[in-house]
């Protein structure tokens, strides 16, 4: 069983520090904050767990691995050092703050045949993991467009912009539904309350299978909104996180077209069949995750949200930030890395 340690615990170190310690495939030894008050409160709820005020020191310590949940732009300093002190390492979303980074990581994790695993939690949850299976077993037929909205009142974040927080959620859903990067992505949107800082924006990526998305994100809204409609061949479903009881409904609908048979003939009819709901049970995404990443550390097995994955989802944020297509975007990186 290994040991791991966690390093952040502002708003979202307490929920990975509760499933760490929640989880009987692992044992949570050892957290680590600069805020003093914090780490108080953590060592306090789990006795048995110590708290490191330097994380020098916690990596110093009898850990096997280490979750990370700082700020975006300490990602890459921390996976970097612990991975360069022999852990196997979790980073939450995004992986690193440039794509350039993120592969460094990869890399590095590579040579030193360690774990690393980026926390995508949606690709753990039940709605998302059974959206994949029916587009894989072609239930739905071809994918045609993808629209995803994920808007709320907040949460601010002072350190990064609203693509940066929401749209690197939808992006890894893509990206794990359709198998493929995008060739080409933009994006536009406003500073309302922050300079400099966008709180709403509006992203379309193009995928090579022809699968056109739009993703909508903000922090300035008056409701809650988790909602994405896939509109395919043969059926079409409607995800809406929100919804308590039934987060997937696959509606029977669509057009269905004949070819002519005389000129001027122009036939379509429209299909308004049943709408189903299936069972997806109760697992909590954030444990799955958690204990996923713990099984591939232990036994060497690619994770599901691997650190190449992650790295292919900070090059889509790259990409629909520059407004440039997939390959002008990796070519403008290499160049501004001394690449060439």
């Amino acid at each position: 069983m290994i040991k791991v340690g966690l390093v952040g615990l502002g708003y979202w170190g307490p929920n990975l520090a509760r499933v760490l310690n929640q989880s009987a495939k692992c044992e949570f030894t050892a957290c680590c904050d600069l805020d003093a008050g914090r780490l108080a409160k953590i060592v306090k709820q789990y006795p048995t767990v110590k708290g490191f005020a330097s994380f020098d020191d916690m990596l110093s310590s009898d850990l096997d691995a280490v979750v990370i949940a700082t700020p975006i732009t300490t990602h890459y300093a921390m996976a970097r050092k612990a991975l360069e002190a022999g852990k196997h390492v979790m980073v939450e979303k995004p992986l690193a703050h440039k794509a350039e980074l993120a592969w460094d990581l990869v890399n590095k994790a590579a040579s030193r045949q360690r774990t690393l695993f980026t926390g995508h939690t949606f690709i753990y949850s039940p709605p998302v993991r059974k959206v994949k299976e029916l587009i894989d077993k072609g239930h739905l037929g071809d994918v045609h467009y993808i629209s995803l909205s994920r808007v709320n009142l907040g949460l601010y974040q002072k350190d990064t912009d609203v693509v940066w927080d929401l749209a690197v959620h939808d992006i890894s859903i893509l990206l794990y539904w359709l198998g493929e990067m995008p060739i080409r992505g933009a994006s536009f949107g406003r500073a309302c309350v922050q300079q400099a800082k966008r709180d709403v924006a509006f992203l379309w990526l193009e995928f090579p299978s022809g699968v056109v998305a739009s993703n909508e994100v903000s922090w300035l809204s008056p409701q809650k909104m988790r909602r994405t409609c896939i509109v395919a061949a043969n059926r079409m479903v409607v995800y809406d996180d929100t919804d308590p009881n039934e987060k997937i409904k696959v509606y029977d609908r669509g057009v269905n077209w004949k070819a002519p048979e005389s000129f001027g003939e122009f036939q379509l009819s429209y299909r308004m069949g049943d709408m189903t709901a299936p069972y997806l049970g109760n697992a909590e995404p954030l444990l799955k995750e958690v204990e996923h990443f713990v099984h591939c550390a232990e036994t060497g097995e690619n994770t599901l949200t691997t650190g190449e994955f992650g790295a292919k989802v900070v090059e889509v944020l790259e990409m629909v930030q520059a407004n440039r297509p997939l390959e002008v975007q990796r070519k403008a990186a290499v160049a501004e890395a001394g690449g060439i």
